[in-house]
């Protein structure tokens, strides 16, 4: 019998316990987490507290109760204080302030990220009882609904402008806040390019809310009516005054407990693993957003992704039972809804794409998403790049209305992308089709076309490229 001990109970952690009593119903799983909220979905915070999901409950994607079936043991409240890796346990502190030691086989480090606290003055000093909040975990999701229940905002201010900042505008307009968001970069949501951006900024700007770029925040300070929010732009300072603010600005890895143990760190700080989800440390393993990720395209980078999490969590769960599973790698796949409108992107934009050796291309093209004469066509905005030598398809960023099924189309060039494949051979796709929902040539393959004729423009170009084989997984 196998005895693994897991610390994290979120994405990776739990798949990780269940994917390790799969393989082998004899295991001992154990979990330590620091709060009393398993396998929850952070990703849905948001739609909690847009009230368009009703009961925060809901969040979980398995109950404690299910997850005690399974045969798992979760000490709830309980912080992983330090490793020892010689006598192979684990110091632990629980809600009553008792200390043990838990000793394992096999040990699986699922720790996640933290919010990254931005260099702005007062940000450490004030919190949710002034109405300065971060938005990662249940407790904070917890506070963020006090302050909108009890106090009952009419303005928030939203520092950050990437995915779960657009989110949250869309949650808190919807709540009937008015929201202004605050990018210091020169465009909204910029992990696409800024054509793609700017198309971002317009839909939220159309449903009412002030959009700031190329703004810092510098100062947050408690007044009697509010929070006095301070920042500085090309033109100068500006300030606002709101009764809430979020704080919004990404996360970085927490890697701690596992460095101070010996674990060797990678890019950004996140813990290096390598394919089968091992650390440097003798049987420990380590999955979701507190490793390093190897992208099939970029080579070792940091890409917090719930369902990269998913499915690194599951491979070290594998393994820490016996078996030999590995990583295949991600590409970067997201999506997001704004109000009425979808953006995408999975692969690399054009300046990744020169640093990982490529030569790149891009182009921007549109396409319907189903057949114009059928009511209700809609275009969606397309950016494709490719290698000008080899014509491989390296990256796709969709923007679209919420009808046109951007996820879709994002997920068949996700599955090119993975495969190797080169953009003209998204042509040979077998897709779906029929007036309402497509057309004999899907959206995909008009972009892909457009990029294809872009490309045989240039010296040199041959009518079709070769097939490129996808990079192998060590």
């Amino acid at each position: 019998m196998t005895k693994v001990l897991i610390i994290g109970g979120s994405d990776a952690g739990i798949s990780a316990a269940l994917r390790a009593r799969e393989c082998d119903p004899t295991s001992e799983i154990e979990v330590v987490l620091e709060d009393s909220y398993p396998n929850y979905s952070i990703r849905g915070i948001p739609y909690y507290v847009s009230d368009e999901v009703a009961d925060w409950r809901n969040l979980a994607h398995r109950t404690i109760d299910d997850l005690e079936a399974t045969g798992m043991r979760l000490r709830l409240d309980t912080v992983a204080q330090a490793i020892d890796i010689e006598r192979r346990e684990v110091l632990v502190t629980g809600s009553d302030g008792r200390e043990a030691r838990l000793a394992y086989d096999k040990l699986i480090i699922g720790t996640g990220a933290v919010p990254i606290r931005p260099a702005i003055d007062g940000i450490e000093t004030l919190g949710p009882a002034d109405g300065v909040h971060l938005l990662h975990s249940m407790a904070d999701t917890f506070a963020l609904a006090r302050t909108l229940n009890e106090r009952k905002p009419d303005r928030a201010v939203i520092v950050g402008a990437g995915y779960i900042g657009l989110e949250m505008a869309d949650a808190l307009t919807l709540r009937g806040l008015s929201v202004t968001q605050i990018e210091q970069l020169p465009e909204v949501l910029p992990t696409v390019d800024p054509e793609l951006g700017a198309r971002v900024h317009a839909v939220l700007e159309a449903n009412g809310v002030e959009v700031i770029t190329g703004t810092a925040v510098s100062r947050l300070s408690a007044t009697e009516s509010g929070v006095l929010v301070e920042a500085v732009s090309a033109d100068g300072a500006l300030t606002w005054t709101a009764e809430l603010v979020l704080v919004v600005v990404g996360v970085r890895p927490e890697a701690s407990l596992a460095a101070e143990a010996g674990a060797t760190l990678g890019a950004k700080g996140a813990i290096a693993v390598d394919c089968q989800m091992r650390t440097n440390l003798p049987d420990v393993y380590a999955a979701g957003d507190c490793v390093v990720t190897r992208h099939r395209l970029l080579g070792e980078a940091y890409v917090p992704l719930g369902t990269t999490a998913h499915k690194q969590g599951r491979i070290a769960g594998e393994n820490a039972v016996g078996a030999n599973r590995e990583f295949a790698g991600s590409i970067g796949t997201q999506v997001v809804k704004i109000f009425d409108h979808v953006a995408a992107r999975t692969g690399v934009r054009d300046h990744e794409a020169t640093t990982a050796g490529f030569d790149p291309l891009t182009i921007d093209s549109q396409a319907d998403d189903h057949k114009a004469y059928y009511p209700g066509s809609r275009k969606i905005h397309a950016r494709v790049t490719g290698d000008r030598l080899t014509g491989q398809l390296l990256g796709v960023q969709l923007f679209g209305h919420i009808t046109t099924h951007v996820a879709k189309r994002i997920d068949t060039a996700a599955t090119a992308i993975y495969h190797g494949m080169s953009v003209d051979e998204l042509n040979d796709l077998d897709l779906s089709y029929t007036p309402p929902l497509g057309s004999p040539w899907d959206a995909m393959q008009s972009v892909a076309q457009e990029w294809s004729r872009s490309a045989s423009r240039l010296p040199g170009r041959g009518s079709r490229p070769s097939r490129v084989e996808p990079p192998s997984p060590g």
